[in-house]
């Protein structure tokens, strides 16, 4: 794949914080109707690398485009163009699980009628009764849902997800990625970083492993199996025990 091709481009990105070199090099080409998990261990800069698409931090090398758009040029059009979904959610107490979803819709320019957005949180795993609930009672899971109704609502090109099934239990997570297939199927790239290798294995089209700032290997799907299993948590292990020693 060209980066022509590509909805999310980033090639030879450097980015440093100080005299730490956090992004090093690193090339990752996502096209649309794709699913990528990013895959490292703590401080192999996959936070880093949503921050520079988000353009939350500004690469010091290299090419950065979301959609054509560089992010660090034209942080709000990037952004219009993108629905994130954080390991932390924000969310407002004060409101109920459909006030929030419809809420930060209106903020971010999207209206969707009240079938569209209960359906979003039905399909999230959220139980109907907890839909007109105020979130001051909810568990950091079922505020995760309601985030993933809202990303999923939005009607761009680029999905970012940042820990998505952290908080949610098995059958939820499940739930997610039968929604994030969907959400590729119509046509969006997605770039999620994780931890969690065996959700990445259910859903993504590739995996890539990121290693001090680089992406060190890259494995695409293949066969009815998808991927080797056994080979990934062993390449998964090699990469923590080198940002470990």
């Amino acid at each position: 794949m060209t980066g022509q091709h590509a909805t999310i481009h980033l090639r030879d990105v450097t980015l440093a914080y100080g005299d730490h070199l956090v992004l090093n090099g690193l090339t990752l080409l996502i096209a649309p109707g794709s699913v990528t998990a990013l895959l490292g261990g703590n401080g192999a800069g996959k936070s880093t690398t949503l921050s520079v698409l988000l353009g939350f931090a500004k690469a010091e090398g290299g090419e950065v485009a979301v959609c054509g758009i560089d992010p660090a040029i034209d942080p709000d059009g990037a952004r219009r163009r993108i629905a994130y979904l954080p390991e932390n959610v924000a969310l407002y107490e004060h409101l109920t699980a459909r006030e929030n979803a419809e809420y930060l819709l209106a903020l971010s320019g999207e209206r969707q009628d009240r079938a569209a957005i209960t359906g979003a949180l039905a399909a999230a795993g959220l139980q109907e009764r907890a839909w007109d609930q105020r979130l001051g009672s909810f568990s950091k899971g079922m505020r995760q849902k309601v985030a993933i109704a809202v990303a999923l609502l939005r009607e761009v090109p680029v999905l970012l997800l940042d820990e998505p099934t952290s908080g949610l239990d098995p059958r939820a997570t499940a739930d997610f990625n039968v929604l994030l297939a969907q959400v590729r199927d119509r046509g969006t790239a997605v770039l999620m970083v994780t931890h969690d290798l065996l959700s990445a294995t259910d859903v993504a089209d590739r995996i890539g492993f990121l290693e001090a700032g680089r992406l060190a290997d890259e494995v695409a799907a293949s066969g009815p199996d998808r991927f080797d299993l056994r080979a990934l948590h062993a390449r998964f292990q090699v990469a923590t025990d080198r940002l470990a020693a």
